[in-house]
């Protein structure tokens, strides 16, 4: 088991260049845990693709189903006070945007307040400096990661 930021859960719903390095992940541990604002990130992400002219409606709407479908498969991490408070301290010592925060508050939560020993995967580098930092495991490897995302 695994938790999973937005930034690697979309490349699932979605083809792009980082599609084939998640797929080959999930496939080697299905179990995928993610944060409950997870689906709003993805759905404001497809939004916006389909605003750039890089989606059309239907690429749209197939993306957001798809996502649907994985959030009816993983784990969720639902709002509570304690990952309020961890995203609280976690902007105090990383420089993450406020919905990164709660990605790694919620994993922090899934871990038990401890990385060390759990594995966060994740494609943006800021999030994953952060977790690194926090003791997780980050995945993909770093090198595996296609330039300029």
């Amino acid at each position: 088991m695994k938790f999973w930021d937005s930034s690697a859960i979309l490349p699932l719903c979605l083809h792009e260049p980082r599609t084939v390095l998640v797929e080959k992940i999930v496939r080697e541990d299905s179990e995928i845990v993610a944060w409950w604002g997870t689906p709003i990130e993805g759905y404001s992400a497809f939004a916006r693709l389909r605003r750039e002219g890089i989606l059309d409606d239907d690429g749209e709407q197939a993306a957001r189903e798809y996502l649907n479908q994985w959030a009816k498969e993983w784990t969720e991490m639902e709002p509570s006070h304690q990952v309020r408070d961890n995203a609280a301290r976690v902007l105090l010592l990383h420089p993450l945007r406020a919905a990164d925060s709660l990605q790694l508050a919620a994993a922090l939560v899934w871990a038990n307040q401890k990385g060390m020993g759990h594995e966060f995967v994740c494609l943006d580098r800021r999030l994953r400096g952060a977790a690194l930092r926090e003791g997780f495991s980050v995945l993909p490897r770093e090198a595996d990661i296609p330039k300029g995302k």
